[in-house]
């Protein structure tokens, strides 16, 4: 799931180094750990910029792994909770977190108002079909780059577009015929951040983030 980011790549080869230096002094279960902690050091910091800086300085983080279990590895102090879901990375608010978290267990999702960030871009998902996981012939598959999105049964009086070959550039409903409606709303990143979900984050913006 985890691309360790180009900012971290230093950290990664010290750790290396010392651990190689130290091998005499650390049991293989120590070793294990601080190869552990180094991986989750660069998954909070690759998640962390989904959000603005102002948002990721106090925004949580999780792993979610592919039996659907959930690691936090940082506490959230605003409410918000960012994660790395395959290559794309999201921030979100606790009711859009519910909101996503119904659509990935096909239930009926809660009519609450939600906000989240994903100021990478998205590698693509299907414009009508929120169970797909790559493009087909007639998925309507639609990739959009740095945008927020809005979650609760309101965003359906938006007056948003909602035919399935959506304008990526423009406002739009996603999912507009399922329970899973949100709108999409493109926006222009930041200097820190890029349309590039591989992206990493440099030095200047990791230290702003902690």
């Amino acid at each position: 799931m985890l691309d360790l980011t180009r900012s971290f790549a230093g950290a990664v080869c010290c750790f290396a180094i010392a651990g190689f230096a130290l091998a005499q002094e650390n049991t293989p279960t120590k070793m294990a750990a601080k190869k552990s902690g180094s991986s989750d050091a660069a998954y909070i910091a690759k998640a962390l910029t989904a959000a603005p800086l102002g948002v990721a300085k106090a925004a949580g983080v999780v792993r979610i792994d592919r039996d659907g279990n959930m690691q936090r590895l940082r506490d959230s102090k605003n409410g918000f909770t960012c994660l790395v879901m395959l290559n794309d990375i999201m921030c979100a608010d606790a009711n859009s977190m519910a909101f996503f978290g119904a659509a990935m267990k096909k239930q009926t999702p809660p009519d609450k108002l939600g906000l989240s960030y994903m100021l990478r871009g998205d590698e693509g998902a299907s414009n009508t079909d929120p169970s797909a996981t790559k493009k087909t012939a007639d998925n309507h598959w639609v990739v959009t780059g740095p945008h927020i999105m809005i979650v609760g049964g309101g965003v359906k009086d938006l007056g948003l577009p909602d035919t399935p070959d959506a304008d990526p550039t423009k406002p739009y409903l996603m999912w507009a015929d399922t329970p899973y409606a949100h709108a999409m709303i493109p926006v222009r990143g930041s200097a820190s951040h890029t349309t590039n979900t591989n992206a990493a984050p440099d030095k200047q913006e990791m230290k702003e983030m902690k």
